[in-house]
């Protein structure tokens, strides 16, 4: 009987002590996180990413607030599960104001914190037992490694006086600072070798965000940007989705669900998607190349691009030189070299052939020599007698972009960076023309694809062939948006 006791006991504590771990499971929303059937696998590419500046472009409740919440309690706790952990951590958590500090980014913290896991909160305003209906200055985290951390909230509203100072090991920017309270905190993580994260909603227009981070004028190999829009969550309800996007103008449509950068006057290429079109270089068959497209320019910028075509009229923009302040001289000689790389086909007498702008055929009182002739004297027989009506132009590109059955006719290496950046920044103007700024790719684009015929319709009966390529093109996109990437 003493025996049953005893096995009886044993099971009640093992049931309690089941209990108990269950319930702190229930509570633990950080163990939670991203775990259940459902994943958010934009938020898994966030926190996989090796970058030291990343950044989630987001619309509202598409989860990018939680991606950030949840980066910097991992780091203030040293239980990163993709990442080198480290004790006696101290981080920044940046919001626009105090108030929105309290509702949104202090909430989200406390939130994916256990109590058991705060060694100390000190307050700004409220009480430190419950931090949650204050304001908090600190929290002392306890450190997987036995130390603490210290997770710090600021506001932008402080100045940027109150951000000198201290050295970071991470910053997470919840919605976008101004540009001097972002300067000052990459300053705060130099010596660590820290990190900058931010997630955003970008609503106000093109801000230095949109230049420094998402055209990554730098060239910074450490920025790496991502969207996130409502459909990435894949706990909001389709319905809701429906609804709300159809209550929105295109515009805020673009901000509040895509968490797309939009300017009054609209992108000229919003059909332009890096995932689908941009890709890696591999080698061109000398059967496909076709020819080099140019815009002249000498205090603005040369823009020349290498034009492939493969069997099936797919457009493959492989190579660039993009050059200011230099002669025709300095001009010919990069273009040379870079079809001497290539292995670029020659035409009769040894000369590459090209489109040019017909403004380059111009002789002016200032030179005996048109351009055109100049780049024929240094081996380049350019031919000026190119299409340039911009709304043709601009169709017949929107056209290779984005061909009806969802497979696009155009593609470019992911080395032609000028190009790559003049799509996502080319913007109509206020009247009904694009804006004549970071646009020379963007012409001599034009020329050729107006020199090639509209993107054929491809037939509804597909054959094997035709069927495999549509499954590796499928393939690669799916392996691009799940592999972190830099801009």
């Amino acid at each position: 009987m003493g025996e049953d006791r005893q096995n009886a006991v044993a099971i009640f504590r093992l049931r309690a002590v089941e209990r108990e771990l269950a319930r702190r499971r229930d509570a633990d929303a950080l163990a939670r996180y991203n775990r259940g059937r459902k994943k958010h696998k934009k938020q898994i590419a966030f926190h996989k990413c090796p970058k030291r500046n990343r950044w989630v472009f987001g619309g509202n409740r598409s989860g990018k607030t939680e991606c950030g919440a949840v980066e910097a309690v991992w780091l203030a706790r040293g239980v990163h599960p993709y990442k080198k952990n480290k004790p006696n951590v101290f981080g920044w958590v940046v919001s626009l104001t105090q108030q929105v500090q309290r509702d949104v980014a202090q909430k989200k913290i406390l939130h994916y914190l256990r109590p058991d896991q705060i060694a100390d909160v000190v307050m700004v305003s409220g009480r430190k037992d419950n931090p949650a209906a204050g304001v908090v200055d600190q929290i002392v985290v306890k450190n997987a490694f036995g130390g603490t951390s210290v997770i710090g909230f600021k506001s932008c509203d402080q100045g940027r006086e109150r951000f000198q100072g201290s050295s970071l090991d991470f910053v997470w920017f919840d919605e976008e600072p101004p540009r001097e309270i972002y300067e000052e905190c990459r300053m705060r993580v130099l010596d660590k070798r820290g990190e900058i994260f931010g997630t955003m909603t970008p609503l106000k227009g093109l801000t230095f965000a949109y230049e420094e981070i998402y055209l990554n004028r730098s060239g910074d190999p450490e920025i790496w940007y991502e969207f996130m829009e409502w459909a990435d969550n894949p706990f909001l309800p389709k319905g809701e989705i429906e609804a709300l996007s159809r209550s929105m103008d295109e515009a805020t449509l673009q901000s509040r669900r895509y968490g797309r950068f939009a300017a009054r006057e609209g992108l000229v290429y919003p059909e332009f998607d890096e995932r689908v079109h941009v890709i890696e270089p591999f080698a061109i068959p000398p059967s496909w190349q076709e020819t080099i497209s140019i815009d002249p320019g000498l205090k603005n910028p040369l823009s020349a691009h290498w034009y492939a075509v493969d069997y099936d009229g797919n457009v493959y923009v492989v190579a660039e030189h993009y050059a200011a302040g230099q002669d025709v001289n300095f001009h010919a000689r990069a273009i040379r070299a870079v079809c001497e790389k290539l292995g670029w086909k020659q035409e009769s007498g040894g000369r590459y052939a090209a489109l040019i702008d017909s403004a380059a055929g111009c002789r002016t009182l200032a030179a005996s020599k048109s351009v055109a002739e100049l780049f024929y004297e240094q081996g380049i027989l350019a031919d000026t007698r190119v299409d340039k009506d911009v709304f043709a132009g601009v169709e017949r590109v929107k056209l290779y972009l984005d061909h009806q059955n969802g497979l696009p006719d155009l593609y470019i290496f992911s080395g032609c960076v000028n190009m790559i950046r003049e799509f996502k920044s080319y913007f109509w103007g206020s009247g009904e023309s694009p804006v004549k700024r970071d646009d020379h790719a963007m012409d001599e684009l034009r020329y050729f694809l107006m020199s090639r015929p509209k993107p054929a319709v491809r037939a509804a009966e597909k054959g094997e062939i035709a069927r495999d390529k549509e499954r590796r093109i499928r393939k690669l996109r799916a392996a691009r948006r799940a592999t972190p990437r830099s801009n």
